[in-house]
């Protein structure tokens, strides 16, 4: 993996990086207070949490160039991409006011997107390493 997939080591340090920085944004934004709080905390510990947390375990599987690194970055990329967009349009349409945190959610949204369509690629499946 390491000489044949171009942006591999680019994408796995990025993702580690963000993971660890996601997780106190994720508490400060959880417990910012309203509008939707009640939300926000539930977000925050059904989802986002362990969406960031199988991230982190995933890129240190990618750091060690094994297979099972792309299968829980893939999973972990499904699960925040499931959170954050619903919860940025609900959150565009209810609140009317400060549209930071909705304008984030939305373009995390987008980068876990792409961030996806990198990682299910056919050719992180054709390595030899295990």
């Amino acid at each position: 993996m390491s000489n044949g997939v171009r942006g591999y080591w680019t994408m796995t340090w990025l993702g580690l990086f963000a993971n660890v920085i996601a997780m106190p944004i994720i508490g400060l934004i959880a417990f910012a207070g309203p509008p939707l709080q009640t939300a926000n905390i539930s977000l925050a510990f059904s989802i986002a949490w362990p969406a960031a947390i199988v991230g982190i375990v995933a890129c240190s599987g990618l750091l060690a160039e094994r297979k099972w690194g792309v299968i829980l970055s893939i999973i972990a990329l499904s699960m925040a991409l499931s959170a954050s967009l619903p919860y940025g349009i609900v959150r565009l349409v209810l609140v009317k006011e400060n549209h930071t945190i909705t304008s984030l959610s939305l373009i995390l949204a987008i980068f876990n997107l792409l961030s996806l369509l990198y990682w299910c690629r056919p050719i992180h499946r054709r390595t030899r390493r295990l």
